[in-house]
């Protein structure tokens, strides 16, 4: 439940941030069904999209390339399965991908963890990550908040 708590605390501090600390109008709520949600899952897809936030139904069944994302910090829970995660370092062949992303071969360096099931992470925008191995599917939600200043 740590965990759990941890998560609900980012999303509670980035819900302030992008309202600027106002109460959300109720007339704004989304409510995403379990079968939609299921669907996204099944595919690895986002859920959310807006200028402030976005919510993705996560799935990785191999590892990826690193990742850097100079505006979006990640909030990462895994609800099924596990990887080898690294973050920091440098990425290997860097390449801007789309404007504010830039994505790599892999991670020079950096700090590799095992994470499963329950844990939260939170990769905080412009540090490297990269799922290195995976052992799935491995299922997580992904909450990228929007900072309009790039870490420097």
């Amino acid at each position: 439940m740590k965990t759990f708590a941890g998560l609900m605390t980012a999303l509670m501090l980035a819900a302030l941030v992008t309202t600027g600390g106002a109460q959300p109008s109720t007339t704004n709520v989304t409510f995403i069904d379990s079968n939609k949600v299921a669907t996204a899952f099944a595919k690895g897809m986002p859920l959310l999209e807006n200028r402030a936030f976005k919510v993705h139904a996560s799935r990785r069944d191999a590892p990826g390339i690193a990742e850097i994302h100079t505006k979006d910090t990640d909030i990462i829970h895994v609800l099924e399965g596990s990887a080898t995660f690294v973050t920091g370092g440098t990425a290997v062949e860097p390449k801007a991908i789309a404007p504010d992303e830039i994505r790599g071969k892999e991670i020079k360096g950096g700090e590799s963890r095992r994470i499963g099931k329950g844990d939260v992470i939170v990769v905080p925008n412009g540090v490297p990550h990269w799922f290195k191995e995976v052992e799935g599917p491995l299922l997580y939600y992904v909450v990228k908040v929007t900072s309009d200043v790039a870490r420097r």
